[in-house]
């Protein structure tokens, strides 16, 4: 097996990014990540499956990443162009207080489906910028290539664990995916934002030709529900 790492590769990296004071704002190491201040509950720790060339990563990690055999292991700074960009002062724009409930700064919000922060409340105006939070800044990544993921399972898996923190059932057979989905994530937001994405890239990335979702009640929750609803009338 050729271990070489090519553009269209499914790989397993652990990574953590700093920024220039040394600061961490992003790792697959759950227990750094808790001395460091920024873990998550939705977070999946110990390692990430990404494509790479699909724009899982930050560009420069991914460019980094071509050429090099699993288990390399290194460093490497991103410069913001090949980051999250650089800074762009059009994207931060002012609102009339009247279009937030209980603004306050560093308040991330949702405005008609763009991602901003709060930065600042004058009055009754709100300024909120639309930059992605690491825009303009260099960045310092040390990352290492543990395996390239070969059995499909594992590939729709990874795709899945990208945004949903969720370990689901997957099925494939004559090239159709079938995805158990528990009954508590047909309520959850951000897997109704991503499924849909995530169908799409099973498709080109892994290359299946269906994508089945199948929504799972089972019969005991449904009847805790009905108790819980006819105990609040």
């Amino acid at each position: 097996m050729d271990l070489a790492i090519e553009e269209g590769d499914f790989v397993r990296i652990t990574y953590t990014g700093k920024l220039e004071d040394g600061s961490v704002f992003d790792t697959t190491d759950e227990e750094l990540a808790k001395s460091e201040g920024i873990y998550s509950e939705n977070a999946r720790y110990g390692g990430d499956v990404v494509v790479v060339g699909a724009g899982h990563v930050i560009k420069g990690l991914e460019e980094d990443m071509v050429g090099k055999e699993v288990g390399y292991e290194g460093s490497i700074v991103v410069p913001p162009e090949k980051g999250f960009g650089e800074r762009s002062p059009e994207l931060v724009k002012v609102y009339s207080i009247t279009k937030f409930e209980n603004p306050r700064e560093g308040m991330r919000v949702n405005i008609d489906g763009n991602i901003g922060t709060i930065t600042r409340i004058v009055g009754r105006r709100v300024r909120v910028d639309f930059n992605h939070p690491l825009a303009g800044k260099t960045l310092h990544y040390s990352y290492r290539i543990e395996e390239k993921v070969e059995d499909d399972v594992e590939k729709v898996k990874g795709l899945i664990a990208l945004h949903i923190p969720e370990d689901l059932d997957v099925r494939i057979e004559d090239g159709t995916v079938r995805i158990t989905v528990p009954e508590k994530l047909t309520f959850d937001l951000r897997w109704l934002r991503s499924k849909a994405w995530i169908a799409r890239q099973i498709l080109e990335k892994v290359g299946m030709e269906k994508v089945v979702f199948e929504e799972v009640y089972p019969a005991e929750a449904g009847e805790q529900r009905e108790a819980g609803e006819q105990k609040h009338t």
